[in-house]
């Protein structure tokens, strides 16, 4: 039964995430919060590590979740067939509506209705990964916990290393390095001082 709740699951964040990776996250705290399968900070986890991973950030989440699912609900582990099954309902969508347009290539290519239709998704879109923005910020460098206003309201180290890695992007030859570099030396630091 928990692989069809899988697959239920992420086929629905697949369907309605359009604008990749980003626009999944709300998706994917409504999952957690709905079905106990991860909290806040597992999300948080699961983000930064879908981030510096190969692949594609949305498919990394669901495999993840599909094969942690079990232990984290109390019931039997999702494992590999798990994992498989939720990265299998995330892109089903995408391929099923590729293969319907895939079929009216032609047609839609020159329709300005399909064009309209395209241009207005992109409101919805933006908001959906502005939306991914501001959750990733909060569960990052608030720590919800706290009393609003006490001193461990912040995550100061949090918001240390975010400052830092947005001074070293402005820096002339620092701007040239691969977002990798980045990524690898905020890991570092992130374990190093337990962010």
């Amino acid at each position: 039964m928990i692989y069809l709740q899988l697959f239920f699951e992420f086929f629905k964040a697949g369907l309605f995430a359009i604008g990749g990776g980003l626009a999944t996250i709300p998706f994917l705290t409504d999952m957690g919060a709905r079905t106990g399968w991860f909290s806040a900070g597992e999300l948080a986890n699961m983000i930064a590590i879908s981030e510096s991973t190969p692949g594609p950030m949305g498919v990394n989440m669901a495999t993840y979740v599909g094969f942690h699912t079990g232990s984290l609900a109390g019931g039997v582990v999702g494992g590999i067939a798990g994992g498989v099954i939720a990265t299998l309902g995330l892109v089903c969508p995408s391929i099923i509506v590729i293969l319907i347009i895939a079929g009216f290539l032609k047609k839609f290519r020159e329709s300005r209705g399909v064009d309209a239709v395209f241009y207005g998704i992109r409101p919805a879109s933006t908001a959906l990964i502005a939306a991914a923005l501001v959750e990733v910020c909060a569960i990052a460098l608030v720590n919800t916990g706290a009393a609003f206003g006490g001193a461990d309201f912040f995550r100061w180290k949090a918001i240390l290393l975010a400052a830092a890695v947005f001074v070293c992007l402005q820096v002339g030859p620092l701007k040239k390095l691969h977002p990798i570099a980045f990524i690898a030396a905020s890991a570092v630091l992130g374990v190093l001082f337990q962010f």
